[in-house]
């Protein structure tokens, strides 16, 4: 072996060395940080995940999927709120639960959701509503302009028991999205609810949207990913439609 073939072994040995010193220094840690925190604050129960942030020490702790607090490096201390960068004026904390929450429109449950279908369908759109709530109901009378569109309709009643039952009465009607339009559109009583009839469907749409934090009805989730939180009119939907490359 040559003297610079002994040199580059020789500095990849050490290079390896120091990462894997550094990879268990990380390790430790992390451990160690996270033993403090559930040893301190036991209502956590678990952590999901410690990143470090841009603050030399400031740590990011993630629980509950999406929930993001900070802390020392010691967990001495815990920060909860927003984290803004001034100098771009961008609040990190948001970017962050957005990107923790986006929903990529393929692994949405359809299975679990109305369909209707206007024109030739090929544009696709999902829609969390409520059956109370008063804006869905301006959304959807407006959503009659939209043409040319398949529209994944998710009963999500987060309005009370009532909105259980009228979404309940109306996944188990005969004609599902016909049961959704008279109610929505044409204000004719929510149909009564089949005997027997499985609604687990609407509790999934529940558990789905506790998970990737939608909040608010409607909430409109175009085929490129981009959430829309509340109503907006046809005009809106048709320009974010136009924006979505075949």
């Amino acid at each position: 072996m040559t003297a610079n073939s002994l040199f580059r072994f020789a500095s990849r040995t050490l290079l390896i060395t120091a990462l894997g010193l550094g990879s268990m220094q990380i390790y430790a840690q992390d451990a160690a940080l996270r033993k403090n925190l559930l040893e301190r604050v036991p209502q956590l129960n678990t952590i999901d995940d410690i990143q470090k942030t841009d603050i030399p020490g400031v740590f990011e702790v993630r629980v509950n999927g999406t929930d993001i607090f900070y802390t020392d490096a010691k967990g001495n201390y815990i920060l909860n709120g927003s984290l803004i960068d001034t100098r771009s004026r961008r609040n990190l904390t948001e970017e962050r639960v957005e990107k923790l929450t986006a929903i990529q429109f393929g692994t949405l449950p359809i299975k679990d959701a109305l369909t209707i279908v206007r024109g030739n369908g090929q544009r696709k759109l999902a829609v969390f509503q409520d059956p109370n709530c008063g804006y869905c109901k301006r959304f959807e009378r407006d959503l009659q302009k939209v043409d040319n569109v398949t529209i994944y309709m998710f009963l999500y009643p987060v309005l009370g028991e009532d909105s259980k039952e009228k979404s309940k009465a109306i996944w188990c009607a005969r004609d599902k999205s016909a049961a959704w339009q008279d109610w929505m559109i044409r204000d004719q009583a929510a149909p009564a609810a089949a005997a027997m009839c499985d609604s687990s469907p609407i509790d999934r749409n529940i558990e789905f949207g506790r998970k990737y934090k939608i909040q608010g009805t409607p909430t409109l989730i175009f085929a490129n990913g981009t959430r829309v939180p509340g109503a907006i009119d046809a005009k809106q939907v048709e320009k974010q439609l136009a924006s979505i490359k075949p």
